[in-house]
């Protein structure tokens, strides 16, 4: 049965004791009401990795980073390789997120390299992928998803494809306040899942898929009820301790 998984991308939010306060708040929480089935994960700003690593560790939650270099090392100013990431003791990190793509220009091929950096040294890769309103309305939504999809991760050898994790974030929902239907989100869902059989067989059975567009307490239980939706990542709605622990617990 593929993993559940409800993962909160902080962006760049809190300051490091704001961070530790959300920390405590969110263990406190599922220590009060724990989350069965479903695995919870934050990827905070990448200089409190090691605080949320040590603090999920402690008290049955994950952590991974918001990003991470394709270089292994060297003079990168400002650049952090995911063998920094896998020392912290984070376990994910998300790659192809749609703001990399929008404010920094990353692409499906440089996004290959990043998924096979993460997956050199351990990480869990959190793939995201999604199409932009216009692309949408000009019913290309399909054709773009499947071209992300099959650019960054066919490459990988069936093993390695095992350890992804997918996140469809439709960019026209995210923080906007609009939500993709859950019938939209399903069946989107269901053509990745498609496509990834058409590459490797019924592993992606197994694939856990995350739907990522504003995504909240109030939403996230009709979501998570469609059959290809494994949970969410989850960006505004994962800065309040109580309405992240919410959707956790709406499966």
């Amino acid at each position: 049965m593929r993993k559940k998984i409800v993962a909160g991308n902080w962006k760049m939010n809190k300051t490091f004791n704001e961070a530790e306060d959300l920390l405590f708040n969110i263990s406190d929480l599922l220590k009060e009401n724990p989350v069965a089935g479903a695995q919870v994960l934050v990827c905070p700003p990448a200089l409190y990795l090691e605080l949320a690593a040590d603090i999920a560790h402690e008290n049955g939650f994950d952590c991974g980073a918001q990003n991470l270099s394709e270089h292994e090392s060297g003079a990168f100013t400002g650049e952090i390789s995911a063998a920094m990431i896998a020392s912290t003791g984070a376990k994910y990190v998300i790659i192809g997120h749609s703001e990399r793509r929008t404010y920094f220009g990353e692409k499906d091929d440089l996004l290959a390299v990043k998924v096979s950096q993460a997956l050199k040294h351990g990480l869990i890769p959190v793939y995201c992928c999604g199409e932009i309103l216009a692309e949408r309305e000009e019913n290309r939504h399909f054709d773009v998803v499947g071209g992300q999809i099959s650019q960054a991760l066919f490459h990988l050898s069936p093993d390695d494809f095992a350890k992804v994790v997918v996140a469809y974030e439709p960019v026209w929902a995210i923080g906007t306040g609009r939500t993709a239907s859950p019938e939209q989100a399903q069946e989107m869902h269901a053509y990745i899942r498609k496509v990834l059989a058409g590459k490797f067989g019924d592993a992606a059975k197994e694939t856990t898929i995350l739907y990522g567009g504003s995504c909240n307490a109030a939403n996230a239980r009709e979501l998570f009820a469609k059959p290809d939706v494994d949970g969410g990542l989850i960006g505004g709605a994962s800065l309040k301790a109580e309405d992240f622990v919410k959707i956790a617990h709406s499966f």
